[in-house]
């Protein structure tokens, strides 16, 4: 069950973030959204609808997911970087997939918001000085997070639910 819940591992980071990593972790973020359509290609509605494990979310959840979450990502980064240390504010992703927009909605919203989201925070993440990227949010769980880390999170986010999709697609011969 684990493999299948963390196909790709957890994410793990500690020390320095060079800048290579991060340009590495930019092109990641702004190519999400065209490695997600490759990963749902083809796929119907039924198919749309299977999760990717047992007790897991339908693929038709991750992609609405994938918006959710790296919308408020963005914010976050954007909070850190015209606020001091600010405190933000989480969600119950769980209970967000729950939701009509994220269980029965065509999944071309959020595909196509994907596209604009990624393409504005690449933009906002190449502007980014060296010294910005030591700059701080607070998570009322997690603590205090630099966002040269959240950026790793949130390439390996992408890339976490990407195989989700391509293992169900693996198992079930799709």
């Amino acid at each position: 069950m684990e493999a299948l819940k963390f196909p790709i591992g957890k994410f793990e980071w500690s020390g320095a973030v060079s800048n290579e990593q991060r340009l590495r972790w930019i092109e990641e973020i702004k190519a999400l959204p065209l490695q997600i359509r490759k990963a749902i290609e083809g796929l119907d509605e039924k198919q749309l609808d299977t999760p990717y494990r047992p007790q897991g979310w339908t693929v038709r959840q991750v992609v609405h997911h994938l918006a959710d979450s790296h919308l408020n990502s963005l914010i976050r980064f954007k909070l850190a970087l015209t606020e001091v240390e600010p405190t933000i504010k989480p969600y119950d992703e769980a209970r967000w997939a729950e939701l009509d927009d994220s269980r029965l909605a065509d999944i071309s919203l959020s595909l196509g918001l994907l596209d604009q989201l990624h393409a504005r925070w690449g933009l906002l993440l190449l502007s980014l000085q060296d010294t910005q990227w030591g700059l701080t949010f607070t998570h009322p769980d997690s603590g205090v997070v630099r966002l040269d880390v959240n950026l790793g999170f949130y390439a390996w986010h992408g890339r976490h639910h990407t195989a989700h999709i391509s293992n169900l697609r693996t198992r079930m011969g799709w």
